[in-house]
This record gives structure tokens, C-alpha cells and sequence, in this order.
């Protein structure tokens, strides 16, 4: 499955993978946002994959992938606390 456009020369080979790092790197920002508050046992860890994904490769958006890296882990953080006062894998308000 390709996300983009195929690339023609080396330049537009970079571009494209830079691109796909940025796209990564907004995913993870908002997937550890959300994950704050809903599912953080599923988007904590696909947001801290994303993030780590996008500054592999890369990214320009450097600030927002750390970010979604420490929400990422914030999320399993949460988690953990939660399960610890509920005695639950879950937990709700």
C-alpha cells in the first residue's frame, strides 16, 4: 500500500518519506491527546510507535513527535494509576 504519489527522482524520494514522517509525527500528537482521555490501552502505545516511527525518519516536525511520545507514554502512565486505585484494567469517571 503506498500513502503517496510514487517518487521519481531521489530528491522527491526524500520529500515523500519526510512527508510521511510529519504525517506520523501529527498522528502520534493527537492519538496521545485523545488517548488522555479514551482508550489509552490501544493509543498509548500506537501513538509512542508513531512517534518514534516519524524521528527515525526524520521528521521536520520534531517537536510535535516528542510530544506524542510523552503523551504516548503519559497515556500508559494514566492507565496504570487508574488501574491501581480501581483495581480494574478500565476505568471511567
Amino acid at each position: 500500500m503506498q500513502l503517496t504519489a510514487p517518487a521519481t527522482t531521489a530528491t522527491d524520494l526524500k520529500a515523500t518519506g519526510r512527508r510521511d514522517a510529519d504525517g506520523m509525527a501529527v498522528a502520534s500528537f493527537i492519538l496521545g491527546l485523545v488517548g488522555l482521555l479514551v482508550l489509552n490501552v490501544f493509543l498509548g502505545p500506537i501513538a509512542i510507535a508513531l512517534a518514534g516511527a516519524a524521528l527515525w525518519r526524520g521528521t521536520t516536525r520534531r517537536g510535535r513527535a516528542l510530544l506524542g511520545l510523552g503523551l504516548g507514554i503519559a497515556d500508559l502512565l494514566v492507565l496504570v494509576a487508574f488501574m491501581q486505585l480501581d483495581s480494574t484494567v478500565s476505568w471511567n469517571f
